[in-house]
């Protein structure tokens, strides 16, 4: 459950200001550049409360692509990581990401620590979305995963939700200002939640869901990218084209 604090993260007026933003723009604009393919949603029927999405990161489609296929239900007060020397250094740039990603800041240099916790929101019954490699991928494969999504999830309690993006990197490549035209294939694909398993270390937890994200990904790719499969992108049930 949601601490009784309400604050800019947990604000019913702006979950709702979110929802027109995340679902009437964000996902609109997507759905309508990709053609988009969510896989596995069933894996999260019985998920409830905090929870840790963990995905690989190749793209800036990666957070949008995870909040517009997550069940409104999960989406509604999910708080994204975003790097603070980029999304939080200038004001327009952090308010769109506050207002589209009910964003936090993640500070990559180690020396400029934020206010906001990832701990604290998690304690408080916020739910994170995290990308363990803490950078976008470069080629498009996955790289080594930060152990912090594991540490955070096992000292609270809650299930990792394993999620593999397949094709973001391929359809919208770092470095590029804008998806490549033709709609180009993307996906989510969900997978079963995973915890901590009594007295596992946080490094072993993370290698297991880093595991769970390259079987999603090895699995369905083929599903997702059709003849393109052969992408290093990294890639459940029939799912739906949405």
């Amino acid at each position: 459950m949601l601490a009784a604090t309400r604050d800019r993260f947990t604000s019913r007026p702006l979950a709702a200001a979110r929802f027109v933003a995340q679902r009437g723009l964000l996902k609109a604009v997507v759905w309508s550049v990709t053609d988009v393919t969510v896989l596995g949603r069933e894996c999260l029927k019985d998920v409830e409360d905090a929870y840790v999405v963990a995905a690989n990161h190749t793209s800036h489609l990666d957070a949008p692509l995870i909040l517009g296929a997550l069940p409104r239900r999960l989406a509604r007060y999910l708080a994204a990581g975003a790097a603070a020397d980029y999304f939080f250094d200038v004001r327009w740039r952090r308010g769109l990401t506050a207002l589209f990603c009910n964003a936090f800041p993640v500070d990559r240099t180690g020396v400029n620590p934020r206010g906001v916790s990832a701990k604290t929101l998690l304690n408080r019954g916020v739910p994170l979305l995290i990308f363990p490699e803490g950078t976008r991928s470069r080629d498009g494969s996955p790289g080594t995963f930060k152990p912090g999504a594991a540490a955070l999830a096992s000292s609270a309690g809650v299930p990792v939700l394993p999620a593999a993006i397949i094709g973001a990197h391929a359809a919208h490549p770092r470095g590029s200002k804008w998806p490549k035209r033709g709609r180009q294939p993307v996906g989510v694909v969900f997978g079963e939640p995973l915890t901590a398993l009594p007295g596992e270390s946080a490094g072993a937890f993370t290698e297991r869901i880093r595991s769970a994200i390259v079987k999603l990904a090895e699995e369905n790719s083929h599903r997702i990218l059709g003849s393109n499969a052969i992408s290093p992108d990294v890639a459940a049930p029939e799912g739906d084209h949405s």
